[in-house]
């Protein structure tokens, strides 16, 4: 029951069970770099990574915020992660660190609160962004507009927000007043998982005390030259309110880099996404051809030229994070062929062969 409280799913914890063995399953509650705040059936426990499995063979996805895992239970210190159980979705984004890939960010969450604020943080472009990522994840977005009392009318971002949500709920919310926090309530239930997405300063922090009742983050100024944030979560983590529902902080990231998102753009752009394919020519680039149904539609005013713009953009860098990913696969692919041949040749044999390709 402790478990479950913590969001984990109830078939998932009998399936490891009836499989038996000494590992315990565990949800993972905050990431301090190498090492893993977690809850297990023993209660509260740190570990770190086991190296044969996810260093030396690769074989298990690094685990994140909200992650299920097996654990080898030390009272003593700190245990062992031994598995990253299944995922029902996922949030990634590219790697910050050059030539690293993708970054876990937040995994098995039923909603992704994307959160900006109405000051000077609102920005369409970047909430398309988020929103393209949160779509991939596999979850639900909603878009949160925070800090309500600050603004004399909300209805102009309200209306700009809508047009770029491809779907999603958009709400105007106040910490400070509570005004517009009942609208969530659908999204905020006991047991299900919500991962908040915003650049520093949207008012996660506050947000998250407001659903508290209380404080339970600390609460970071704004600066006063940009009006821009100052960070106040410097990891992951996942936070179980008295009310039953589970909360992701993630760090601010205003720089949020595209990692394979060809689903998602399909859903934040589909209002774009309609006109491909309705073009004369069917290998149209939407430049000067004739009979380009996409410039038709910027010119009829139907499609606003920044929105084709921002979704080319995008496009290209999910392009990019495919095929960037695509060659961290068939590297990573490679070195385990080089690690088995290894284990049966002693190291030399397979070194040569694979120089020599």
């Amino acid at each position: 029951m402790y478990l479950e409280r913590y969001g984990f799913p109830k078939a998932m914890l009998e399936a490891v069970r009836a499989q038996g063995g000494d590992e315990l399953p565990a949800r993972i509650t905050a990431v301090h770099k190498e090492r893993y705040a977690l809850v297990c059936e023993a209660g509260e426990t740190y570990a770190h990574l086991k190296s044969s499995t996810y260093f030396n063979d690769q074989t298990e996805a690094f685990p994140t915020a909200g992650d299920y895992v097996l654990l080898q239970h030390n009272p003593a210190g700190d245990s062992v992660i031994v598995r990253t159980l299944p995922r029902r979705s996922y949030f990634a984004r590219r790697s910050p660190e050059r030539g690293r890939g993708e970054q876990a960010v937040a995994a098995n969450f039923d909603a992704v609160l994307v959160m900006q604020s109405l000051n000077a943080d609102f920005n369409p472009r970047r909430l398309e962004r988020y929103l393209a990522l949160a779509w991939q994840s596999g979850a639900e977005p909603v878009v949160v507009l925070t800090k309500s009392d600050l603004a004399e009318s909300c209805e102009t971002q309200l209306s700009a927000a809508r047009r770029v949500a491809g779907g999603a709920d958009v709400f105007a919310v106040s910490a400070k007043t509570g005004d517009g926090l009942d609208a969530l309530s659908g999204w905020l239930r006991p047991g299900k998982t919500v991962v908040l997405l915003g650049s520093s300063g949207v008012g996660k922090s506050s947000f998250v005390n407001a659903l508290a009742g209380r404080e339970v983050m600390a609460v970071g100024g704004i600066r006063e030259d940009d009006g821009k944030g100052r960070h106040t979560t410097t990891h992951r983590q996942l936070i179980l309110l008295d009310s039953g529902v589970l909360v992701i902080d993630t760090p601010g990231m205003r720089e949020l880099g595209m990692w394979d998102a060809d689903e998602g753009l399909a859903e934040a752009f589909s209002d774009v996404e309609a006109y491909l394919g309705q073009c004369r020519f069917s290998d149209c680039r939407h430049e000067n051809e004739p009979g380009c149904a996409v410039r038709a539609a910027i010119a009829r005013g139907e499609l606003p030229q920044e929105r084709w713009d921002s979704y080319q953009k995008l496009q290209r860098e999910s392009g990019y994070a495919a095929d960037q990913a695509k060659y961290l696969r068939d590297k990573e692919k490679r070195f385990k062929e080089i690690a088995k041949i290894n284990k049966r040749t002693g190291g030399k044999k397979a070194s040569a062969r694979f120089d020599e390709d």
